[in-house]
């Protein structure tokens, strides 16, 4: 399935508005969801493990990356979608989880872990060493962002060719990566990455390959990470504009194999997702938008319980997670500002989506199966799902959906969905729309 990400990549060089969105999610029902839409599109599924979730110590999701990798492939196995048809990439893979630390422990930690992707059979490597270590400058700077990138690249290229799977791997690099689950502050306004900018990285990368002896591997660096003006933060989301890139867009033509991939894209409207694959950002990644549909949906199934299940005997998932959220605020507390009602609303509703990070929590997790237990095998009336999930209910009177409780949360996810994969494959959505006519 590498050649035929290779290959969209190729046919977006050579002139098609196509490109690949990549999921970038633990959580096993926004990876149901992505195989599904996968599958409903005839089409791979690119599914992106981040630095923080996935390492080789098991992240905060206590899954190392052949323990992800095989939950992504026993989900697929469910559903009989070919294990072929995945990509599997790690992203921000860097010393992004050991900054606290002196710059040689941290590199030292990330050597191992673009080692344990490479041998999990990850096979799209996002290089990042954008972020400043203890007792480093800040920032870093180009030439040590490409020095250090270069020694990861090498890992990567060193553990391929111990495994015989040498030249399978497909690498992003960029100084300019927007911060892995949005932006922490308040927004205003964002200035895309200035030509010049991108192409000194270019340039400097380049080199530091050239120096490490891993120049050999450039055909292979399919995309570099610059910032096209897209961000969201806690209250509000920075939409695309074309008419601020139209310098920074021409930076690849002299690069065959290469194109730009937008970080941060969540929450765009479709018609800004289609400019930017129009626009040469050919890979779209989406991340806490699929968390924040299913929390939508959770909620929505929480609001028709209460009006179905005796008060004693319902989940309370809602007043859960707000429980478990003030218990352990590591995770909220040095984003959400503000007075309590203002924390309240963020940590139920915001955008950044903090409450991602507590759905492993085990009382969190009981709380959501007594409430898929409390709606499953009982007729939900179509006017609460009307009410609660209308963009489900239309499905559900078209006999598209089974209304079913998972079912509705699968395709809640899928709702944003679908934007990208009408960006990404602009013919195959236009025909299934006219089919539809």
């Amino acid at each position: 399935m590498t050649d035929q990400f290779w290959e969209t990549i190729r046919r977006h060089k050579a002139g098609e508005p196509v490109g690949v969105y990549s999921v970038c999610s633990a959580h096993p029902v926004v990876l149901e969801a992505a195989i599904a839409q996968a599958a409903a599109d005839s089409s791979l599924v690119l599914i992106e493990a981040t630095s923080n979730q996935v390492d080789q110590f098991g992240g905060y999701t206590g899954m190392r990356p052949a323990d992800f990798r095989e939950l992504v492939f026993s989900i697929a196995d469910q559903q009989g979608f070919p294990r072929d048809r995945i990509v599997l990439g790690g992203d921000h893979l860097g010393p992004n989880r050991w900054q606290g630390q002196p710059a040689a422990e941290a590199l030292a930690n990330a050597d191992a872990l673009v080692a344990a992707y490479v041998e999990a059979g990850y096979t799209k490597i996002h290089l990042d060493c954008s972020m400043s270590c203890s007792g480093d400058p800040v920032p870093l700077g180009d030439d040590l962002v490409a020095e250090r990138s270069a020694r990861l690249l090498r890992v990567a290229e060193q553990t391929a060719r111990s495994l015989g799977i040498e030249g399978r791997q497909l690498y992003v690099i960029g100084t300019e990566v927007p911060v892995p689950g949005g932006a922490h502050e308040t927004l205003a306004e964002l200035t895309p990455t200035s030509p010049d900018a991108a192409r000194r990285t270019l340039e400097r990368h380049r080199e530091a390959f050239a120096d490490a002896g891993v120049l050999g591997a450039w055909p292979r660096i399919i995309a570099l990470v610059v910032q096209p003006g897209v961000e969201f933060d806690h209250l509000q989301v920075i939409d695309y504009r074309r008419d601020r890139t139209g310098e920074l867009r021409a930076v690849l033509d002299d690069e065959p194999g290469m194109v730009f991939e937008a970080h941060s894209t969540d929450y765009q409207l479709e018609s800004r997702l289609t400019e930017l694959v129009e626009d040469h950002w050919a890979i779209l990644k989406v991340g806490p938008g699929l968390t924040f549909a299913m929390r939508e949906a959770l909620f929505a199934l929480a609001a028709i319980e209460d009006e179905l299940v005796p008060a004693a005997a319902r989940s309370n998932l809602v007043g859960v997670i707000e429980e478990r959220m003030l218990a352990e605020p590591g995770y909220w507390q040095n984003y959400y500002e503000g007075d309590e009602d203002e924390q309240r609303i963020a940590r139920r509703y915001s955008y950044s989506d903090r409450l991602r990070y507590y759905w492993p929590d085990p009382a969190i997790e009981a709380a959501e199966a007594l409430l898929y237990a409390n709606l499953s095998g009982r007729t939900l009336p179509l006017p609460l799902i009307a009410q609660f999930l209308p963009d489900q209910y239309v499905r559900v009177r078209a006999g598209e959906l089974d209304p079913e409780p998972r079912s509705l949360v699968t395709d809640k996810i899928r709702d944003v969905l679908r934007p990208y994969a009408a960006a990404t494959r602009p013919t195959t959505a236009r025909n299934q729309r006219e089919l539809l006519v």
